[in-house]
């Protein structure tokens, strides 16, 4: 099992990580972030798609949906946005936000290494 420190440095690991930031949606709080700069303040970026998570869960509550969200995509100009929801050990309010630059990353692989750190994060 890893803290959330270990596993931020982990997802900072994936190629093309830009920032990375475990966030409960619930609070909007963030509970850690790693990355960033200065056209990416990830503290701003975590809150603003808390609305993102919020609104999605809303949704399939009111579609009566019995699915659970695994990962939502943002795909921008020159990033991908990756927000997994974390579904292990009852963290069903908490998401890991990861931003990538879209020249560097592998999309499916960052999807799987973040997979990867979301089954092993401890919080």
């Amino acid at each position: 099992m890893a803290n959330i420190d270990t596993s931020l440095k982990e997802a900072m690991g994936i190629e093309g990580a830009i920032g990375v930031a475990l966030v409960d949606y619930t609070s909007g709080l963030t509970l850690g972030v790693l990355g960033g700069g200065p056209n990416l303040d990830m503290n701003v970026a975590a809150a603003g798609n808390t609305d993102v998570v919020r609104a999605k869960v809303r949704t399939l509550e009111m579609l009566g949906l019995a699915d659970s969200i695994e990962d939502i995509l943002i795909t921008l100009d020159t990033q991908y946005h990756l927000i997994r929801l974390l579904q292990a050990r009852g963290n069903d309010s908490l998401f890991l936000y990861l931003a990538l630059s879209k020249s560097r990353a592998n999309l499916g692989l960052a999807r799987h290494q973040l997979r990867r750190i979301e089954a092993d994060l401890e919080v």
